[in-house]
């Protein structure tokens, strides 16, 4: 089913407005966690939109663009590492969630979560499994967390060059492990990770 097909099918059984919520960055060693909430106005559609992971940068950054003109509402919220060190990774994206769906300025009657249920959302909502494929409000934010914290990321590499941030954005690549057992985690690395812990258990020694 196509992507605004999907949304359209809510629509159809009454849920008139859609909000969809995804995240970026739950896995790597380094960096924030990023959520995002859209609301697409209904009948809209864009073409090329498609999970965040199936789209290259440059259409990344293309849509991210559209994205940004033409929906209704956007939100995005960033939890650092500070952060998921001291919460953990699920809870630091369930507080990301949270804070991308609260700076949502218009109304919705449903929000499309990708993924499982997200507790205390305070707000109807339907979790759906592998939803940046199937949803076009999910889809939406998938695109919207990952080209925020991509750009993050370009800024963190430019500020801390030797981990080369830029080109692996903070995951678990052999560049980025070789760099963290040359110089040892700076400040944005998560150091409740494997292998950072690993690394910093050494250091310690």
């Amino acid at each position: 089913m196509d992507l605004f097909c999907f949304d359209d099918s809510y629509r159809k059984n009454g849920c008139k407005m859609l909000a969809g919520i995804d995240e970026a960055g739950r896995g790597p060693w380094a960096g924030p966690v990023v959520a995002a909430c859209v609301v697409l106005p209904p009948g809209l559609t864009i073409y090329g939109l498609d999970d965040s992971k199936k789209l290259s940068p440059v259409q990344r950054e293309k849509i991210f663009k559209i994205i940004n003109e033409v929906s209704l509402s956007v939100g995005v919220e960033v939890i650092d590492e500070s952060v998921i060190d001291s919460l953990n990774i699920l809870k630091a994206t369930h507080l990301a969630m949270k804070g991308a769906l609260d700076k949502i300025k218009v109304h919705f009657d449903l929000i499309l979560v990708d993924g499982s249920p997200v507790p205390r959302l305070g707000v109807m909502q339907e979790s759906i499994v592998k939803g940046d494929q199937k949803s076009a409000c999910i889809a939406a934010a998938s695109v919207v967390a990952k080209v925020t914290r991509d750009m993050i990321m370009r800024d963190l590499a430019v500020k801390y060059p030797e981990y080369y941030f830029d080109k692996h954005k903070g995951y678990g690549t052999k560049l980025h492990y070789e760099a963290l057992k040359k110089y040892g985690p700076c400040p944005v690395h998560r150091k409740s990770f494997h292998p950072v812990r690993d690394v910093i258990g050494r250091l310690d020694v």
